[in-house]
């Protein structure tokens, strides 16, 4: 079965393609694999850009009533600090081993669930605009739902890895990853966080159907996950409510309600035009666009960097994917199937909430609480996007080393 993750290509052919980031050869011996400088420097961009822009977007706020107390920098302060945090806790996760992830998969997810519910229990968890997502660790606000992202994927690739062999059968291949989900789903549902869980599920299906799931179910089991998150929306009125907003956000009654924030953004987007309005030049993130430096960052980008802004943060997203994909597949290729699946695991998670924030922002989506990874505000955002990161480039380093034939 393990010939499911193998590939054709042999070392030689390997060899040719150095240009992927495989190891270099000098005078014929292999010197020691390099930390993928590509990949850290387009992960670096975004950070920093992000760092820029969430100043731009927050600098106004000590204007608001409800910012009054706070000094202009005081929310890049918080996150160049979060940064500084992500980048340390990377280093530390960079230096243990993927085996190690992999026999600790089921207690993280369990550590996780145990997050999930610790943040639902009153005087825990923090709520804010009636959200609980939050448990106050005093110099930064944990939210479980970020570090359950982590979990998920690690829980997914272990549960494929061993059940390889009922991949085809639904009672052993997919209905214990679907019960475990559920639980995670329900707590989610219960803050509420809809699009964390939205990113968690597309996570597990996308792990299921690279493990070999059946295509028909596959595509069934979309099927019922649509029906059921529709069914979710219109049992929920405000969510209804939001969703016929999104359909048509300058209607009279949804621009000054449910549809107030979207239409913000779209007016940004079209003040932006191509090149926008120079760098803080925003109108809109003087307290006319809600949640400027979380949700809707990008909107202050494409105001105040244009279409070109935009387009350069689409493309970081892009190559960021693309890379965790292909690092994914050279782990299989050296017979690491689990270390490939958390890859490209990690590549699922950061192109499906990429593309939903964008959507969101664009109003090709229905508004959803997701940040954008690396760039938005939060704590707990930019610690976990650090380790998924870190552990993108452990899964790099480790396949490099075994097509040196080191084993270590």
């Amino acid at each position: 079965m393990m010939g499911r993750w193998s590939s054709k290509l042999s070392l030689t052919a390997w060899g040719k393609s150095e240009k992927s980031g495989n190891v270099a050869r000098v005078t014929g011996r292999a010197v020691a694999p390099a930390l993928d400088i590509e990949l850290i420097c387009t992960a670096g961009i975004l950070m920093l850009l992000g760092m820029v822009m969430v100043y731009s977007a927050t600098i106004g706020l000590p204007d608001s009533p409800r910012f009054a107390a706070y000094k202009p920098w005081h929310f890049l302060v918080r996150h160049i600090f979060a940064m500084v945090v992500g980048v340390l806790a990377a280093w530390m996760v960079f230096q243990v081993p993927t085996s190690v992830w992999q026999r600790s998969a089921m207690a993280l997810f369990l550590v996780g669930l145990l997050l999930l519910i610790l943040v639902l229990i009153p005087g825990v968890g923090k709520s804010v605009y009636g959200a609980r997502r939050w448990i106050p660790l005093g110099i930064l606000n944990l939210q479980p739902s970020e570090l359950m992202k982590i979990a998920v994927v690690l829980y997914a690739a272990d549960f494929v890895v061993r059940k390889q062999d009922y991949m085809h059968r639904f009672s052993k291949g997919f209905l214990p990853l679907a019960i475990a989900m559920s639980f995670v789903g329900g707590l989610l549902l219960l803050e509420p966080d809809l699009g964390a869980f939205i990113v968690m599920v597309a996570i597990a299906m996308g792990l299921l159907f690279l493990g070999g799931l059946n295509l028909v179910w596959f595509l069934g089991l979309g099927g019922i996950l649509t029906f059921v998150f529709g069914l979710v929306i219109w049992l929920s009125p405000w969510r209804r409510e939001r969703m016929f907003a999104y359909l048509d956000p300058f209607d009279e009654n949804n621009v000054v309600g449910k549809g107030y924030q979207l239409a913000q953004s779209l007016m940004a987007f079209g003040r932006g035009e191509l090149t926008g309005v120079g760098l803080g030049g925003s109108i809109g993130k003087l307290h006319y666009l809600p949640e400027a430096h979380t949700d809707f960052l990008l909107a202050v980008i494409g105001e105040e960097l244009g279409l070109v802004g935009v387009l350069v943060v689409i493309y970081l997203f892009y190559k960021i994917t693309r890379r965790a994909f292909e690092i994914g597949r050279q782990a299989i290729v050296v017979q690491s199937a689990f270390a490939g699946l958390v890859a490209m695991g990690l590549g699922i998670w950061f192109g499906v909430q990429g593309i939903f924030n964008m959507g969101v922002n664009l109003g090709l989506l229905p508004t959803k609480g997701l940040t954008l990874p690396f760039m938005s505000y939060g704590g707990s955002a930019i610690l976990c996007n650090c380790i998924g990161l870190a552990l993108l480039l452990r899964i790099d380093w480790e396949s490099k080393h075994c097509m040196r034939g080191n084993t270590k």
